[in-house]
């Protein structure tokens, strides 16, 4: 079993690794346009990093499950993504910004799977809900601090020096990750034993019965035969949550752009203000639910938490549509804080329901993270033409009409996915102080 010290550098990994993806956020827009960038210039070239992490989720959950050190993808990810903001800060031209984009949106869909196989391997699928809340708590404290970070050095430093801090937070999340012990997540050696017991010294580190079993089920997932994608895709709980993630992205994608647009048309003082708190406020609700949605998910199942969670979306749409003040933006976007911390601890949790035991885990998450890109794209697009056409109020109540038919989809046809006699002890987390 996982170690303190390799628990408590996968918290530090996912809090830098939160750090370095806010840099990649709307500051990326921002800085373009500083440097006379048209807005359909920019938008062309975002679409290109959202078109290669679409095309890029299926194969790297397949080369991710193929390699057999999950640290090492991690590593290269982190890599890349140095790397796309090294090329950002300096030059925002045509073909540095362009390799940027593609470089950031594969390494993105690698470095998510990677982390997934790491949590999964140190802890084991019985403790994998509390890990995930927990990796998700420390991302959305990294998110939101980064943002505040980098917000403050782009307005008293310069816009371009968001992306050297960018690429220096990658520093410590190569450090966080090498301190996680390669033992703890590598196959074990060949003269070892199934039960991570030695060939003819039995239990001679005192591993516990908890320890071994774990281990069991993670030298059985590797060993297993692999399904072929085609075998992976009959699996109906796997098209059916990934139709709900589809829903869920269109619902819940544009709502706060589309928000945020009416902000700044209406409202002339403290615009930056209000659309940074819309954002910081959800990620401190993450941060305080993501573990709880895990324990609970483990001890509940899978569709009660997903119930909870996916129903903010219609409720908060509406409010949206209903609200006629820019400051009460803010407390609506708590319920974005409830549906993000349910949907982050499910995604990667139902993935290795579905395939980790037949050594498909990362591919179900490219697979999930391919659903994803297709309904944020398609929520993008269609309510900014139905907002421009028939104006927000519109928009918002087609986006909560979708979100309500993802509440329907989970309530009726998705099936639980937790297996009950997998039993939760406290590897997940960290020990107790003494």
């Amino acid at each position: 079993m996982a170690n303190a010290r390799s628990l408590r550098a996968l918290d530090w990994l996912n809090f830098f690794i939160a750090d370095v993806q806010t840099g990649f956020g709307p500051f990326i827009a921002s800085y373009l346009a500083s440097r006379k960038w048209t807005q359909g210039e920019i938008g062309l070239m975002l679409s290109v990093g959202t078109i290669t992490a679409m095309a890029s989720q299926i194969p790297a959950g397949v080369l991710i499950d193929w390699l057999p050190g999950k640290r090492g993808a991690a590593a290269a990810a982190i890599g890349a993504l140095m790397f796309s903001a090294l090329l950002l800060g300096s030059s925002p031209t045509w073909l540095p910004v362009l390799t940027a984009e593609i470089f950031h949106g594969f390494a993105s869909c690698m470095l998510t799977p990677a982390i997934a196989a790491v949590s999964f391997a140190l802890v084991g699928r019985a403790n994998l809900g509390n890990r995930l809340g927990r990796n998700a708590r420390f991302a959305s404290i990294g998110s939101a601090i980064a943002a505040a970070l980098m917000g403050l050095f782009g307005e008293y430093v310069s816009v371009r020096s968001i992306f050297w801090l960018t690429a220096a937070l990658a520093i410590p999340g190569l450090i966080a990750l090498s301190m996680i012990e390669p033992v703890a997540i590598e196959p074990p050696p060949p003269g070892r034993a199934k039960g991570g017991k030695k060939q003819g010294n039995a239990d001679s580190n005192g591993q516990t019965a908890a320890a071994i079993g774990t281990e069991v089920a993670q030298d059985k997932a590797r060993s297993a035969p692999r399904e072929t994608l085609r075998e992976l895709l009959s699996d109906k709980r796997l098209l059916i949550f990934a139709c709900c993630v589809v829903l869920f992205h269109l619902s819940n994608a544009a709502m706060l752009n589309l928000a945020a647009g009416d902000v700044t048309a209406h409202m002339g003082d403290n615009v930056q203000l209000v659309i940074a708190a819309c954002i910081i406020v959800p990620q401190m609700v993450v941060a305080m639910l993501s573990p709880w949605v895990g324990r609970s998910a483990q001890r509940w199942g899978r569709r009660p938490i997903m119930l909870l969670g996916f129903s903010a979306l219609p409720i908060r749409a509406l409010l949206f549509a209903g609200v006629t003040s820019p400051y009460l933006l803010v407390p609506v976007q708590v319920l974005d804080g409830l549906s993000a911390a349910v949907f982050g601890v499910m995604l990667p949790l139902i993935a290795v329901d579905v395939g980790g035991d037949k050594g498909r885990y990362n591919l179900c998450i490219g697979v999930f993270g391919l659903a994803a890109g297709i309904g944020a794209t398609l929520s993008t697009s269609v309510a900014g033409f139905v907002a421009d056409r028939f104006g927000s109020t519109v928009s918002f109540l087609g986006l909560a009409s979708a979100g309500a038919l993802a509440v329907l989809l989970v309530w009726a046809a998705m099936p639980e996915t937790r297996d009950a006699s997998v039993k939760p002890t406290d590897a997940g987390d960290l020990p107790a102080p003494s």
